[in-house]
């Protein structure tokens, strides 16, 4: 079984991803093997790989939008068949019974794991994965087109409800990466006017293409007061451009697992009932919500494709900003 495993956190430009051999993966009590088809880079893989993450588990093969069919079920899995298609997300499991789990918001459950960050994840030919945390792909999907949809656009939706907008609404988007890519689908498709804030003149471009009110610079004011904004660049300035853009009563939420400083700001840029709130991980109720709304829309994803062999330079190219749409590992089987 072929993996890509990080030892050493470190620059992507000194390629610290290895390729490794090991053995086949069994199953234990609870669990499925896939084999992987298709995995998503994203930039949380980028942060564990380059150590602004802290890592938890060393060594560790990254990547959490995973998709690939069932190989084998271990012991008192019934929800599950061999054959079937799975797919991997970042959240991996929750402990089940604090009051977070119980009240459905195991996204903050305080024993929480991930994949690829706490047990391998997805850069490799196959994954192990709690079947009650395996995700159910939409068959319009393909393999490649879906791997996308199992970080940036479950993350993505979580933040427009963490965010408030309503249909119809006026929503502001900094940054216009793969995760913002999808949300503007789905606000469109809630019928918001979408506002977006970007420093690339290319993705500005593209935003308007996709049916923008508006396009900027991060330091732009939109020509109306925003009701809810989302930031997706992992930089704390942006959140403050963002805030003085929304109107009494709206919220700013902030799609990042790790930030920078938020630099000091007047309180009269809060007043009002502004609101700063954090995005974090998911629920799965989140994530079935969003499979299931993502086929209905339905929603188009854009995939810059390489072999698995190939980790490193897509981690390169997309902390480059050289990645068109998302990055996605293809595995052969």
């Amino acid at each position: 079984m072929r993996r890509q495993l990080l030892e050493t956190p470190g620059p992507v430009a000194g390629w610290p991803l290895r390729c490794d051999e090991s053995g086949d993966l069994e199953p234990s009590p609870g669990e499925i093997t896939i084999g992987v088809v298709a995995c998503g880079v994203c930039r949380t893989d980028l942060q564990i790989v380059e150590g602004d993450l802290a890592a938890r588990a060393l060594p560790i093969v990254p990547g959490h939008q995973v998709v690939g069919r069932v190989l084998r079920v271990g012991e008192g899995v019934s929800e599950w068949a061999v054959g079937e298609r799975a797919g991997v997300a970042w959240l991996a499991g929750a402990c089940g019974s604090c009051e977070y789990c119980r009240s459905g918001r195991e996204n903050l459950c305080v024993d929480a794991v991930f994949t690829g960050w706490d047990h391998d994840g997805g850069y490799a030919e196959q994954i192990n994965v709690r079947a009650d945390y395996a995700l159910r792909i939409p068959s319009s999907f393909s393999d490649i087109d879906a791997a996308p949809l199992l970080c940036g656009g479950i993350i993505g939706y979580r933040s427009l409800k963490i965010s408030g907008i309503r249909p119809g609404g006026r929503l502001g988007l900094y940054g216009f990466g793969a995760s913002a890519l999808l949300a503007m689908q789905i606000a469109t498709h809630w019928g918001c006017d979408v506002f977006v804030a970007t420093r690339s003149p290319s993705e500005q471009q593209r935003a308007i293409e996709m049916g923008a009110a508006w396009t900027g610079s991060y330091h732009d004011r939109p020509p109306v007061a925003l009701d809810a904004a989302v930031t997706f660049a992992p930089a704390g300035y942006v959140v403050i451009e963002a805030l003085k853009s929304v109107s009494r009563g709206g919220t700013v939420a902030i799609n990042a697992i790790h930030l920078d400083r938020i630099p000091e700001f007047g309180y009269d840029l809060l007043w009002g009932e502004r609101q700063i709130r954090s995005v974090a991980n998911f629920t799965l109720d989140d994530a079935r919500e969003f499979l299931e709304l993502a086929a209905e829309i339905p929603i188009e994803t854009v995939a810059d494709v390489y072999p698995l062999a190939d980790a490193n330079l897509a981690l390169h190219r997309l902390r480059d900003g050289l990645v068109e749409g998302a990055a996605v590992l293809q595995v052969d089987q």
